[in-house]
C-alpha cells in the first residue's frame, strides 16, 4: 500500500509543479483522477493508464489523442517498474 501512496503522490506531485508546461495533460490527468476517486479509496498509476489507454481507443480528435499521448508517457516516466 505504501508503494501505491507513493507512485499515486510521486505523480501527482509532478503534475502540480510542472507549471505551464503539459496544462492540457495536466487536467486531464486530475479529471480521470477525480472519475476514478468517485469509484475507489485510492487511485493508483495503474488505474491513470488504463484511464488513457480507454480514452486513446475511443477518441478521434487528434489534439486530443496528442493530449492523451503526452499524458500517458508523464505517467509512464513517472512510474516505477514491477521489480521480479
Amino acid at each position: 500500500m505504501q508503494q501505491i501512496a507513493t507512485s499515486e503522490s510521486q505523480i501527482m506531485d509532478y503534475f502540480k509543479t510542472a507549471g505551464a508546461h503539459l496544462t492540457k495533460e495536466k487536467e486531464t490527468i486530475a479529471e480521470i483522477y477525480a472519475e476514478v476517486l468517485a469509484c475507489k479509496s485510492f487511485v493508483n498509476n495503474k488505474d491513470l493508464i488504463r484511464a488513457l489507454l480507454e480514452r486513446l481507443e475511443c477518441e478521434s480528435d487528434v489534439v486530443k489523442l496528442d493530449i492523451y499521448r503526452n499524458a500517458l508517457e508523464a505517467v509512464l516516466q513517472r512510474t516505477p517498474g514491477d521489480i521480479f
